[in-house]
């Protein structure tokens, strides 16, 4: 299973608190595809722009289509930049991938048999994969699971590297190199513009109908 497949299944955890969003999850996924095609030799990070490298067909069928759509023209796409316009819809296309290998379920979520059906990880191996590699807070998978709101890292990831409670990742983790930080770190700054966005939008649509209330 790829990173972002574990991720995935990991998002899927029932609980109200770990309620994610499909558009933050959707940025968190096009990064776990980045780092692990970093992993696989398939590009690299030059500050904040993505290099690829040779050829490369990733046996994952999502994955590939990522190494596919990568630029491989000057001036490299940035990772933000990349993060968006992968980013679109990436959730619904990985639930669909998972759905269609048996990794997700659809459950009745009522006790009436006409109920509504929710999507819910199988009981699989790489469920169980999912969930070791979640379980011993695997530092990129726990960075990424924490920009969209999933808690349960380590105590420094929790309360931030400096101390401050900020939630940041620890990104002096061992095998947090340069090319993973950089990544990471956009994840987060686009998880954030994503909720400023949404609060925005919040605050015109409150006003509007206050305008259309009147006094």
């Amino acid at each position: 299973m790829t990173t972002a497949k574990d991720l995935f299944i990991i998002a899927m955890d029932p609980r109200p608190e770990r309620s994610v969003g499909q558009g933050d999850l959707s940025l968190a996924l096009a990064g776990a595809e980045l780092i692990d095609l970093i992993d696989a030799g398939a590009l690299t990070v030059d500050e904040d722009r993505i290099v690829p490298g040779g050829p490369s067909t990733p046996r994952d069928g999502l994955l590939g289509e990522a190494a596919a759509l990568l630029t491989r023209q000057q001036p490299y796409e940035r990772i933000e930049d990349w993060l968006w316009r992968r980013g679109r819809d990436l959730s619904a296309a990985y639930q669909a991938a998972l759905e269609e290998t048996g990794e997700l379920t659809r459950e009745r979520s009522g006790l009436l048999s006409f109920g509504s059906k929710r999507v819910a990880p199988a009981d699989t191996p790489a469920r169980r994969g999912a969930a070791e590699r979640w379980e011993a807070r695997e530092p990129v998978l726990a960075a990424l699971a924490s920009a969209v709101g999933v808690e349960g890292g380590r105590p420094e990831e929790e309360t931030g590297t400096d101390g401050t409670g900020t939630g940041e990742p620890g990104f002096d983790e061992p095998g947090f190199d340069d090319a993973v930080t950089a990544v990471v770190t956009a994840v987060h700054d686009a998880v954030m513009e994503l909720e400023a966005v949404r609060q925005r939008r919040t605050i015109e649509n409150s006003a509007f109908a206050n305008l259309w209330r009147g006094p």
